[in-house]
């Protein structure tokens, strides 16, 4: 059955699929193509009739996935090749009218529903929708909403010009959109809450310390992803010089823009594959290598006023109610996928930085030989891969979570700060990043696309039905189920199969990083 709603650009027709009203391929900007391109978003044209959102909308120009490398002895023989994996979600083909967003509700009829906006993560090289399907949050009330935004060069490209970070601004139109036209699919404007993994939780980190966002949202979640990882104004000026210098055009915005599109990917790809054969601090910039991450949110001192973390615990969002947390084994992920974690040895641990690039500890500002020692007498069983994994996740992912979370207790903040940490474990591979996620949808199985190969052949329900329902209680009244974040407690929820509460559970990792910072 078709269901048709009236937004201030025009009326849309979605369909209404076992009594979910679903809302398909809907722009919230214009086109960022042509007079557009690397450019802000801007105001979307009014059209005339009723327009179809039964399909997918276009997804945002992007370099290609990762395709995995290796595996290892004893890996779940679920774990696929991440490019097979992407290729078995039905997305939609690149295209120009690619700023749009799916939308699930309830009840178009109804009042003041709890909404929340999914901003998904992708190394901010890759953005799509395909795989995040909002139903089972609007089974449970809730109008859920997922966004696509310009990620890669075409977002983060940064010349020193005036215009950066457009794909952040990108997030904050489509947060625009929600706030002018929400109501009329059933939910409150006044009561959104952003949530986001990796890219998308950075992304969120740094919203929170950005005065275009303010008031866009009530509450936010950050999954594995903080405030802490941007780059810096002169790292992303030479990357956008190395970018132009590829595509054989001066680093100039309108030279850049007249590129075309499949050259401008085919450029970024090798751009990305120099940094990681040839991982020199000095022509990247030490965050760049360690990162990885040439495409990411800069401090450019207009769009990000500043150092996001240091906004927010100077008092930024503090109204915000934020939940912040990581998993267990984060980063042990890439490095099961690239087969590199039975290869790493302790002399590339402690190896040069211009010669290993992020697999040297010293990437991480750290003193390869002392964390080393520290590390493998925290944790004597882990092998030197496992202990690289361990050290990238407490630096990506946990130290910029607790980081957050102490910083807005610090400040005063009057929104309520949450922590925690997802720690069941998937077989042959661990708590690793981004397996929270199908639990978060309520989607844990293995024939769901992408996510299957990662849950397991038996992924506990009763797990997601805890995780899915904690969310949803979040974003309606602001409380998840336990207690909040105070620096003399530190309450932790911890998801796995008991999910229980605990104190404080990372104290040596924060004592340990807090002395070498």
């Amino acid at each position: 059955m078709d269901t048709t709603v009236k937004t201030l650009q025009g009326e849309l027709r979605g369909r209404l699929v076992d009594g979910i009203h679903v809302f398909l391929g809907v722009p919230y900007a214009a086109p960022p193509f042509g007079t557009n391109r690397l450019r802000p978003p801007q105001a979307l044209e009014p059209w005339s009739g009723v327009r179809d959102a039964a399909a997918l909308g276009p997804e945002p120009p992007q370099v290609a996935p990762p395709t995995v490398g290796g595996s290892e002895a004893g890996a779940s023989e679920d774990w696929e090749d991440l490019t097979a994996a992407f290729e078995a979600v039905q997305r939609a083909a690149p295209s120009e009218d690619c700023l749009n967003l799916n939308l699930w509700t309830p009840d178009p009829g109804a009042a003041r529903l709890p909404v929340m906006v999914w901003i998904q993560g992708g190394m901010f090289e890759i953005s799509s929708t395909a795989a995040y399907d909002g139903r089972n949050f609007a089974r449970d009330g809730v109008v859920c909403v997922v966004i696509n935004w310009r990620p890669g060069a075409e977002g983060f490209l940064h010349l020193g010009d005036g215009i950066a970070n457009v794909g952040l601004l990108d997030q904050v139109a489509a947060l625009e959109w929600v706030r002018e036209n929400i109501a009329s699919f059933g939910g409150d404007p006044d009561n959104v809450t952003v949530f986001g993994e990796s890219a998308g939780a950075m992304s969120i980190g740094v919203l929170l310390a950005m005065p275009r966002a303010e008031g866009l949202f009530r509450r936010a979640i950050l999954q594995s992803g903080a405030a802490h990882h941007v780059t810096p104004a002169r790292d992303a000026l030479r990357i956008g010089a190395h970018l132009a210098e590829r595509l054989g055009v001066p680093p100039d915005r309108q030279a850049m823009a007249a590129v075309g599109v499949d050259r401008f990917i085919a450029a970024q790809a090798e751009l990305k594959q120099d940094l990681m054969m040839n991982p020199d601090p000095d022509r990247w910039g030490s965050d760049v290598v360690a990162s990885t991450l040439p495409w990411a949110p800069t401090v450019d001192g207009m769009v990000v006023p500043g150092p996001p973390i240091e906004r927010i615990g100077a008092g930024a969002s503090g109204h915000v109610d934020v939940i912040v947390g990581t998993n267990t084994d984060d980063w042990r992920l890439w490095l099961v996928a690239s087969g590199a974690i039975g290869q790493i040895t302790d002399e590339i641990l402690t190896g040069p930085v211009a010669d290993v690039g992020y697999q040297s500890l010293g990437a991480y500002g750290l003193d390869g030989k002392d964390a080393l020692a520290a590390y493998r007498s925290r944790y004597p069983d882990l092998t030197p891969g496992d202990l690289l994994a361990t050290v990238q996740t407490d630096w990506w992912m946990r130290l910029p979570a607790q980081l957050l979370a102490d910083g807005r207790v610090r400040a005063g903040a009057s929104g309520r700060t949450y922590m925690y940490e997802f720690a069941w474990p998937s077989p042959g591979l661990g708590a690793v990043h981004a397996l929270e996620v199908p639990f978060v949808f309520d989607i844990a199985r293995p024939d769901v696309p992408l996510f299957g190969g990662l849950v397991g052949p038996e992924p506990p329900q009763e797990l997601a039905r805890t995780m899915h329902t904690a969310w949803v209680a979040f974003a309606t009244n602001g409380d998840p189920g336990w207690p909040a974040y105070e620096l003399d407690r530190r309450a932790t929820m911890r998801f796995d199969l008991s999910s229980t509460v605990v104190e404080d559970p990372r104290h040596w990792e924060r004592d340990f990083w807090e002395g070498r910072r």
